[in-house]
């Protein structure tokens, strides 16, 4: 098995793998690594062969530098950060935009001295002289938090990525989250978070570590290959204390019998587990009695717990790290995002997300060949993605078959000659057939929420794809359509 290399990532199932490389290789740089969850946005700024900056949904992997052209004397102030460049150029720096201090990754060297070592895989580390040419990431690297909106630097003047820019404007930095602007030219703007990854300078020994990993939430595509890479990732930097936690976050606390103990994990052992589906470790929803769980951590005595889970399991290792921190706990909780909803802040597509999209297009099209085998049929397909439109979107795109998809982000009224029905009975005027796609969270704003919430804690919502079927039984009754339903949700 190779070192862990950043890289470019181009199928779902090496997106799990990487998913696994980057949070073992994280671990052991002292980050708590708890995902804040939001919308995903995220891009990267490479260079190109021009020198100019641009900004690119996937670069190379290596570490990533922003250089322009900079005076001299810089006067720098608020909260950017700059440093030297290792560039000949004379009249060149290194720009690094400010991580936003909501995004900031909380270390544990913060509150414990742990004493810094080279990675295995870096100069002076055991691996080094394999000449396997590993990169890492810097600590200052940071992401571009909404690429679309800040696709290229703002300016009012000479384009001030060229290098025919005067320079003598000085650069200077606001505190209004990242931004940095030069004199009268261009702005740096927009929230940046921190680059997970593997770096050269580690804080903990390899040989002593006790890691522990626990999948938590629904099942996922990809969790057993999650796991696999974690359990060889730490293998190979020297972790051989690897346990299994069963069936979520109540295997901690809920350990009678062997079928419930922790089971010790090893390369061998893991080795075609990313052949088979669900996840060896079971899961579960809830269960997260936070102080019972932080007396099992502090009883396999661990310094590392991955937990693999979507928003709610998220929440739940929150709040096991907050509990660590103030008990004086030297332990890392790192959050691996798992969820086919895509909804994780800062990752541009989460591992299972795109196996949902496939399997959603094949309901898209069953719908489609209903729709079209009757006289003003309509396929109403009601597909999941729980509050955000992500797989609806995409399958829709995809299939090339929808005429109405409607998600969560955007409220669209359903009476009214731009309504939902009025433009359904247009396209059954003019094609004879329909196909709606509805996300699992769309039309809560018609319904109403019903304040209630699932074991995770996640909102319960209603069925708005049953009640527009209603609806449009009711008020295009004159239309004769032809309404199949197909809801491959559970």
């Amino acid at each position: 098995q190779n070192p862990p290399p950043l890289s470019t990532i181009p199928s779902a199932l090496s997106r799990a793998r990487m998913s696994a490389v980057v949070a073992a290789a994280s671990a052991l740089t002292a980050a708590t690594m708890v995902a804040r969850i939001s919308q995903p946005r995220s891009a990267r700024v490479v260079q190109n062969q021009a020198g100019r900056t641009r900004f690119g949904r996937f670069g190379q992997g290596q570490q990533l530098r922003r250089q322009m052209p900079v005076p001299k004397a810089a006067a720098v102030e608020g909260t950017a950060s700059f440093s030297s460049s290792s560039s000949s150029s004379s009249s060149t720096s290194t720009l690094l935009p400010t991580i936003s201090a909501e995004f900031a990754c909380p270390r544990l060297t913060d509150t414990f001295a742990l004493e810094p070592h080279p990675s295995p895989f870096a100069e002076g580390g055991e691996y080094y002289s394999y000449g396997l040419g590993q990169k890492f990431v810097d600590d200052a690297d940071c992401v571009l938090l909404n690429a679309l909106r800040y696709e290229a630097l703002e300016s009012s003047d000479d384009d001030v990525m060229g290098h025919d820019r005067d320079t003598s404007h000085a650069i200077s930095a606001t505190a209004d989250g990242g931004r940095v602007h030069g004199g009268d030219g261009g702005n740096w703007s927009g929230k940046w978070a921190m680059r997970a990854g593997p770096r050269e300078r580690i804080f903990f020994k390899p040989e002593g570590v006790k890691a522990a990993i626990v999948t938590c939430g629904g099942l996922c595509p990809g969790l057993n290959d999650v796991i696999r890479q974690l359990v060889i990732t730490l293998d190979e930097y020297g972790v051989k204390d690897i346990r299994g936690i069963r069936y979520g976050f109540r295997g901690f606390f809920e350990q009678e019998g062997e079928l419930r103990a922790p089971v010790q994990l090893t390369p061998d052992m893991v080795e075609t587990i990313h052949l088979d589906g669900g996840s060896i470790l079971g899961t579960s929803r809830g269960g997260s009695d936070t102080a019972d769980i932080v007396d099992s951590i502090v009883d396999m005595e661990l310094d590392f717990l991955f937990v693999i889970g979507g928003n709610g399991s998220h929440a739940g290792a929150l709040a096991i790290d907050n509990m660590c921190k103030a008990r004086g706990m030297c332990t890392a909780v790192i959050g691996i995002p798992k969820t086919i909803d895509n909804d994780i802040l800062l990752l541009d597509r989460t591992f299972g997300f795109q196996t949902a999209v496939d399997e959603a297009i094949k309901a898209i099209r069953s719908g489609a060949i209903e729709a079209r085998s009757a006289f003003n049929g309509v396929g109403l397909v009601r597909l999941m993605g729980r509050q955000s439109g992500f797989i609806a979107m995409n399958a829709a795109l995809a299939s090339g078959e929808v005429d109405v998809c409607l998600i969560p982000e955007i409220d669209t009224p359903l009476e009214g000659p731009g309504g939902v029905l009025a433009h359904i009975r247009r396209v059954l005027a003019k094609k004879e057939h329909c196909v709606v796609v509805v996300a699992e969270g769309a039309g809560q704003d018609i319904l109403g929420k019903m304040g209630e919430t699932d074991a995770s804690g996640n909102p319960v919502l209603q069925n708005f794809a049953k009640y527009l079927q209603k609806e449009m039984k009711e008020k295009l009754a004159d239309t004769s359509c032809d309404i199949k339903y197909i809801d491959p949700t559970y």
